[in-house]
């Protein structure tokens, strides 16, 4: 049976979306391999770019249910098929998850057993990491009162709401044929750069999500692997406020944005 190329676009782009993303953070985490929030964020990016040039024209690469519920609203996308969108990429992002944790369980087992981390007991964060997102970063360590202490769930619901309306705007503007300074054939280098840079602005606070498939997907996977609870307990409701309902708030603020200034302007 042939897919339909959406279902083949969206699962794939999601899928190397977050088996780059996540497999950086893994690489920095557990082997050290980067050095720095900025080239984890780099990684991401240029996963991103990839990603969308490889499945733009399969599926318009949403690769986010924030930007596809962005779309809807705004109406250059169709709300009957943004739940098969969104299924699609959870399922892409849950993959991603299993095939990164097949991949790194040795090194996985080697750091927990040495900085004594019991996975699925509190602190196991610290390598859950890897898969969903965590506020403040664990930076591969237990979260610590006092690091809990500077960043609150409010603070950190306002900042993925930023980040996702930020991500939003620029992926309409830049994709905007209206837009004579559009970037022409480069749209995905500039939002997996967009990308970057919010990872390296937000990165340390929240891990920068902007992506509820990203994060959901792989917190369910981690859930599975033996991280229990901890995913969706470390943070409180927090998985749920600051890690998919700001990222969709967000991509509505950014779609709005968008139509209130932007596509007015182009027009003109």
């Amino acid at each position: 049976m042939k897919l339909p190329p959406w279902i083949v676009g969206e699962f794939l782009g999601t899928f190397l979306l977050v088996f780059f993303g996540c497999g950086s953070v893994a690489a920095a985490v557990l082997l050290g391999a980067q050095v720095g929030i900025f080239q984890v964020a780099i990684v991401w990016g240029l996963g991103i770019a990839m990603a969308i040039f490889l499945t733009g024209s399969l599926s318009g690469a949403h690769l986010n249910p924030a930007v596809t519920c962005a779309l809807a609203a705004s109406g250059a996308f169709p709300a009957r098929r943004v739940a098969g969108y969104i299924a699609v990429q959870m399922a892409g992002a849950f993959a991603a998850a299993a095939v990164l944790h097949a991949i790194y369980a040795g090194a996985l087992q080697a750091y927990e057993a040495t900085h004594g981390i019991v996975r699925g007991a509190a602190g196991s964060e610290a390598t859950a990491m890897i898969f969903g997102e965590y506020f403040p970063n664990p930076g591969g360590k237990p979260l610590t009162a006092a690091a809990r202490a500077m960043m609150t769930p409010g603070a950190a619901f306002v900042i993925e709401v930023i980040g996702t309306a930020v991500l939003v705007l620029v992926i309409l503007g830049v994709t905007d044929e209206r837009n004579a300074g559009r970037p022409r054939g480069l749209a995905p280098l500039v939002i997996g750069l967009t990308v970057t840079l919010l990872i390296s602005l937000l990165g340390p606070l929240t891990m920068a999500c902007f992506n509820p498939a990203r994060d959901l997907g792989p917190r369910l996977w981690s859930a599975l692997a033996g991280w229990g609870s901890v995913p969706f307990s470390t943070n409180g409701w927090g998985w749920l406020t600051v890690y998919v309902i700001a990222p969709l708030l967000g991509g509505q603020v950014g779609g709005m944005l968008y139509r209130v200034f932007l596509r007015r302007a182009y027009a003109e």
